[in-house]
């Protein structure tokens, strides 16, 4: 399967989670959601999971190849997963793929590196200048800043900025609301609330094989006023099922 349909099934499923998202989740994950009765963050936390094993899954495959020219090819791939996730506004899921490709265990992979075309390796570079997290992610924050909706934001940034608001700042001044708190959280939630504005399209004509990919299935918004009951599941299973189910994915022909 080529690299553009593989990142294709990886933003249909990242804007299923992302929508399914309220935006209030994000104010319970910060102050707690034991603090809200009722309250559910289940759609932030499924959100930031995918994130995690979408990363992992980059790991995994480069360090269980033991083919120095497969893995070569394989390296090859996920960067240009990573050009088209780019391409296509996922940031959340392009940061995943980026996060994988710069973990040490990777990173100690010279020869394999060496392969690497030189084309591919300038591309390579020019993405990971948008990680860099110097005077606090100015590179990610000018090129989100020139986008458009709809996209998908870099998850795990916009929740350590509510946490740095929340955690430096009173809730209350001489016994009154700290308004200019609540302001500066408001201003991070509406930027969720921009990416969605518009409505994201699914490109992919294979739209039924998502679904048999990713073992968490569509999406659904829960309801955060309202206990939900959820259906336990084995996490370590599930981890294990859903890099499996890539590993096939990846290497369908």
């Amino acid at each position: 399967m080529s690299s553009k349909d593989i990142a294709t099934e990886l933003t249909n499923y990242d804007w299923e989670l992302f929508t399914a998202m309220h935006e209030v989740e994000l104010v319970y994950y910060i102050f707690g959601r034991h603090k809200f009765p009722g309250a559910t963050t289940a759609n932030l936390e499924r959100f930031v999971r995918h994130f995690n094993v979408v990363q992992h899954w980059v790991v995994t495959e480069l360090c269980l190849c033991e083919d120095l020219v497969k893995r070569a090819i394989l390296l090859k791939k996920f960067i240009k997963i990573a050009a088209v996730l780019k391409e296509q506004r996922n940031l959340n899921s392009f940061f995943a793929v980026m996060f994988g490709l710069s973990n040490s265990a990777v990173q100690r992979l010279y020869k394999t590196w060496e392969r690497i075309p030189s084309k591919t390796k300038r591309i390579y570079c020019a993405y990971e200048r948008l990680m860099d997290p110097s005077r606090n992610h100015r590179a990610y924050r000018l090129a989100v800043a020139k986008l458009s909706p709809p996209y998908i934001p870099f998850m795990p940034l916009l929740l350590k900025d509510m946490t740095f608001i929340h955690e430096g700042n009173p809730n209350y001044v001489d016994k009154l609301v700290n308004f200019e708190k609540m302001r500066m959280l408001a201003k991070t939630v509406k930027i969720v609330r921009g990416c969605r504005s518009q409505p994201y399209v699914p490109s992919s004509p294979q739209r039924g094989l998502a679904d048999r990919m990713f073992l968490d299935g569509p999406a659904t918004r829960l309801s955060t006023c309202k206990p939900c009951c959820f259906c336990s599941h084995d996490l370590k299973s599930q981890y294990i099922t859903f890099i499996y189910n890539l590993c096939v994915f990846i290497h369908i022909c």
